[in-house]
């Protein structure tokens, strides 16, 4: 069903990420720089960073944009996070464990289907993504102009959260961002939204409310306890020379949260409230992303709004499996997992959608970790023990149960971890993707949890340096090759 991409990378890209047919050869073993990886822990001083640019335009053509920015540290941001490694894990693992058990509740309400029928600037479109974990969210972020004049935000992206929102004065309770909290009184493009328009009905009936100005009122709760209320308006985005008008935002007045540094959060569901959703036809219902990967100074990473835009011939597409329970998420068609070049014996069903919108495997840029069902993981895990009998074993930490001592050690070689889809593509990680320092002195677990909450997981961790790719109206997912 997909063509291979063997033939399409060069051999540095195929060293670091093979996608290939299950007719094809399969990597057995991989290398992973420990040294690097350790020093990828390490927060670097502002003296190390050059001065950056709020947007840059580059690798423009014809067709298709892209707008770039360089990787803030979060010591650049707040002063008030920890500069250990493994506290900071510990914190973003916290969030993580919340954010699973929410995503398994939401999964039980139907989301409320709608129609789209507001017009927008066709174009292709897209912005850096910045790694949201080195400024305390445990997410990624763009940085948008909000309002006109534009004012630029700090957005967290989430492919797993529909409605849009920022901040918003007068704030009743105001969490610390990095930007001045945006003013609607200031912008001459904000317009509040009755409850009776057909914008205010597009919100879930559990999420929304008319106040007593009349205006429709929104409320989003987070599973890590953060949550956003206030007023749904029309506002103009702007994304460097891109401008897109009448965009159905949250405007928050009361928020509370991980949000630490961003204004508020851009929502790329699937949702008729998502960016995506309000985009529509405009951009085919096609975006791209590649979060940056951990560590390393000057590191960026991408978000790209259109057909134009997202690659078609470099990448291996695996369809999207639909959930008519819940349009949010996007589910991928996962059948199976190798270890070493070889399927393990894992029965399918254990990653298949039901009927009535249970189990599933989702891909999700909230959560970091990959969470498997218990039976699977437990197998998963087993194979990829029996393959690491070399390397000093130690006890597990956070949620993971397989950690190794590579203190003593430059390079190690661990056997591959591959995701197998429906067709027979196989995406097949980089070892940083699936083995992680939990701590600075050497200390790395496998990057994969069990779950019993009925649904599967595909994290951040996961996804990193990976070009990302989705294609809402043709049904397909692409894996593509690190354009970070």
């Amino acid at each position: 069903m997909v063509a291979s991409l063997e033939a399409l990378l060069p051999p540095l890209l195929m060293a670091v990420m093979v996608l290939h047919s299950l007719s094809g050869s399969a990597a057995v073993d991989t290398e992973l720089n420990v040294r690097e990886a350790l020093a990828g822990t390490k927060i670097h001083p502002m003296s190390d960073l050059e001065s950056y640019q709020e947007l840059s335009k580059s690798s423009t053509t014809a067709d298709e944009w892209k707008l770039k920015l360089n990787l803030l540290h979060r010591d650049h941001i707040t002063k008030n996070l920890s500069h250990h490694h493994h506290h900071r894990l510990s914190e973003r693992i916290k969030r993580d464990v919340n954010r699973v058990t929410s995503i398994s509740r939401r999964l039980h309400i139907t989301d409320k289907i709608t129609k789209n029928d507001e017009g927008f600037v066709e174009e292709e479109f897209g912005s850096q993504v910045v790694s949201g974990m080195e400024l305390g969210s445990g997410e990624y972020l763009v940085r948008i102009g909000v309002g006109s004049p534009v004012r630029n935000q700090y957005m967290v992206i989430d492919s797993g959260s529909d409605l849009m929102w920022v901040q918003c004065q007068p704030c009743t309770s105001c969490y610390q961002q990095s930007d001045p909290v945006f003013d609607p009184s200031d912008s001459a493009t904000f317009t509040g939204v009755s409850c009776e328009s057909t914008v205010c009905n597009r919100l879930d009936d559990q999420n929304s409310g008319c106040g007593h100005s009349g205006r429709c009122r929104y409320e989003v709760s987070y599973g890590d306890g953060s949550f956003t209320t206030g007023t749904l308006a029309l506002e103009t985005l702007t994304f460097g020379p891109t401008t897109v008008r009448n965009v159905a935002i949250g405007c928050g007045h009361r928020n509370q949260g991980m949000f630490v540094a961003a204004a508020g959060l851009l929502g790329l569901g699937g949702g008729p409230m998502s960016f995506i959703g309000q985009l529509g036809s405009q951009i085919d219902q096609a975006f791209g992303y590649c979060l940056v990967s951990r560590g390393g100074t000057g590191s960026y990473g991408s978000l790209v709004f259109g057909r134009g835009s997202v690659s078609s011939t470099s990448a291996t597409w695996v369809p999207l499996v639909q959930n008519p329970q819940s349009l949010t998420f996007y589910y991928v068609s996962l059948v199976g997992l190798g270890v070493g070049g070889i399927r393990l014996p894992i029965p399918e069903h254990l990653f298949e959608l039901t009927e009535l919108g249970d189990g599933g495997v989702i891909i999700d840029t909230g959560t970091a970790v990959t969470r498997l069902p218990t039976q699977a993981y437990e197998i998963f895990r087993n194979y990829f023990v029996s393959g690491t009998v070399g390397l000093p074993r130690v006890p597990g930490a956070q949620i993971f149960d397989t950690c190794y001592d590579l203190s003593g050690f430059e390079m190690v070689r661990v056997p591959t971890v591959s995701f197998h889809f429906y067709g027979g593509s196989i995406l097949t990680l980089p070892a940083r993707n699936f083995l992680i320092p939990i701590d600075e002195t050497g200390t790395f677990c496998f990057a994969f949890a069990p779950s019993n909450l009925g649904v599967s997981i595909i994290g951040n961790i996961q996804q990193e340096g990976i070009q990302i790719s989705i294609d809402g109206e043709k049904g397909l997912l692409g894996f593509g090759p690190n354009t970070c």
